[in-house]
């Protein structure tokens, strides 16, 4: 298990010295999210104009409420990743999917969809008129201070001595695009993103505007489980708020999330090769109440690896 902590910005729990590059899952989607709010930030896209050919709009793909479906219902879809098929093209994919058929007009339901991502990926490259990849680096990544973060487009990006070297999964299943990259540069993204280090007042205030999605979830955390734009977000016990990312694949689980008490703030990563959800959930939970206990003075005085 990898996990990093940071407090006030400032890192309490170190990974170790050489951390591997671990999938960032779902975690992606937060990024994807940053990168279309910074093209917004620069009149590149607009957050509530409908897409062209489409009824929904940016804010609608973002937040899941476009009334699209997602990949993960199909059953093929589930078998083929674990009898380690190549990824489908996105093209069959949709097609066996019928991802371009509305479930529901956009605005008045919600339902996840790794499909909707796909488009805001699709989206960015287009607004940009670059490669996503190199969209991300330039107006996210390298104004954070992130590097060692890129794509996986290879199985042998997804083993190793952590992660182990049977996992053989196609990143191209991930039709968004699967970020690997250090989980201490995964809690330092979100720390900094949320701080207000890359997105104008205005759009990080909108990044954060939540539809709130029911009551606790049975083994996890969440009292009042919401989703942002790109962001998981909602109350706790104690009345705090977390926002960040949950995401899940083949053979492990990545939760990143921060939280903020007046003027301190901490914010925790953690991977794991575990598959419990809800556990590392509330290993985050646990990890960032005693750094706000702990406060900034304390936390800055000791490091350790676990």
């Amino acid at each position: 298990m990898l996990i990093s902590i940071l407090s006030n910005g400032r890192a309490i729990v170190l990974p170790p010295q050489d951390e591997p590059l671990v999938p960032w899952w779902s975690f992606t989607k937060t990024v994807l999210s940053a990168t279309a709010l910074t093209l917004v930030r620069d009149g590149r896209l607009d957050l509530d104009a409908p897409l062209p050919a489409n009824a929904f709009t940016l804010r609608q793909l973002l937040r899941h409420e476009a009334g699209l479906a997602d990949y993960g219902e199909l059953p093929e879809y589930h078998a083929a990743v674990a009898n380690h098929e190549p990824a489908w093209s996105a093209d069959e994919m949709m097609q066996r999917l019928d991802g371009y058929r509305l479930r529901y007009s956009p605005g008045a339901g919600w339902r996840y969809s790794n499909v909707g991502f796909m488009l805001v990926a699709r989206l960015i490259e287009r607004a940009a008129e670059l490669p996503l990849e190199e969209v991300i680096r330039r107006q996210v990544l390298l104004p954070l201070g992130i590097s060692t973060v890129r794509f996986a487009t290879e199985r042998a990006e997804l083993s190793g001595e952590y992660l182990g070297n049977l996992l053989n999964y196609d990143p191209g299943w991930v039709y968004h695009g699967l970020l690997i990259g250090p989980v201490s540069q995964a809690a330092l993204l979100l720390d900094r993103l949320l701080a207000g280090k890359l997105l104008p007042a205005n759009l990080l205030q909108e990044m954060q505007s939540t539809r709130v999605l029911g009551g606790p979830i049975a083994g996890r955390p969440w009292l009042t489980p919401g989703y942002a734009l790109g962001l998981m977000r909602g109350s706790i016990e104690g009345g705090l708020t977390l926002a960040g990312h949950t995401g899940c694949g083949p053979g492990s689980v990545v939760a990143v999330y921060r939280c903020t008490v007046g003027d301190a703030a901490a914010c925790c990563a953690v991977h794991s090769t575990e598959s419990d959800e809800g556990g590392i959930e509330a290993l985050v939970v646990h990890e960032i109440r005693e750094a706000l206990e702990m406060g900034a003075e304390k936390a800055q005085s000791f490091s350790t690896v676990l």
